[in-house]
Formats: C-alpha cells, sequence, structure tokens
C-alpha cells in the first residue's frame, strides 16, 4: 500500500467564508465522515483545515500563500488511480465556488 496526501483547495479559506449555520455543518461533516468510513482503515490522518498559509522564500522573506489550500487528508491505497477515485468521490468536490482535490503520492525516503 501506498500513501497519498490529499490537497484540498477552495476559493476562500474557512477562517474568511461565512460561518456556516449549525445544521448545514453537520450535514457536511456527515458527508465527510461518510467517506471517512468509505476509506476506511486506509483513513491514516484525516486531516484539519488550514488558514493563514505563509510562504518562506530561501532568503527568509515571507508572504501570504497565494495558493488557496483550504486542508488536507493522508490516505493509504493500491495505487494513485485508486487514490483518485476515492477523490473523484469525496464531498469536498460538491462545495460552492470551484473546490479541488490534488492527489500526490508521498514517496519514501531511503534508509528512513
Amino acid at each position: 500500500m501506498s500513501r497519498f496526501v490529499f490537497i484540498y483547495h477552495a476559493p476562500s479559506t474557512p477562517a474568511e467564508a461565512a460561518p456556516a449555520a449549525p445544521e448545514d455543518m453537520a450535514a457536511v461533516m456527515e458527508q465527510w465522515n461518510a467517506w471517512g468510513a468509505k476509506v476506511g482503515e486506509g483513513l491514516i490522518d484525516f486531516g484539519s483545515p488550514l488558514t493563514h498559509g505563509v510562504r518562506v522564500s530561501p532568503g527568509g522573506a515571507t508572504a501570504p500563500s497565494q495558493r488557496e489550500v483550504v486542508g488536507y487528508s493522508i490516505i493509504e491505497a493500491e495505487s494513485l488511480k485508486a487514490a483518485v477515485e476515492l477523490a473523484k468521490q469525496h464531498p469536498h468536490l460538491t462545495m460552492p465556488g470551484g473546490c479541488e482535490i490534488e492527489v500526490h503520492e508521498a514517496q519514501q525516503i531511503p534508509g528512513m
């Protein structure tokens, strides 16, 4: 099994978005939890929302992140194809504003 990192993109970060009504948030979390149950033991780290990203350049300069990264998850799957199929079923893709998911295979570091 290989590990894959899902990077969630959305047009605004959770900190910038208008707060959802409690019943709306409960419905969204129900969808996310159902997806997590489908992944099962392959869900290594459900992840969390991300906000206030900062880019750091080689010289030490900093600037706000411009990549609209709003969260992550880490899963195990048989292949990149299998991980992408799980991403295609993810409720993040049904959220308003053109949300997307990047799927990256985590490479093992030799000797570690």
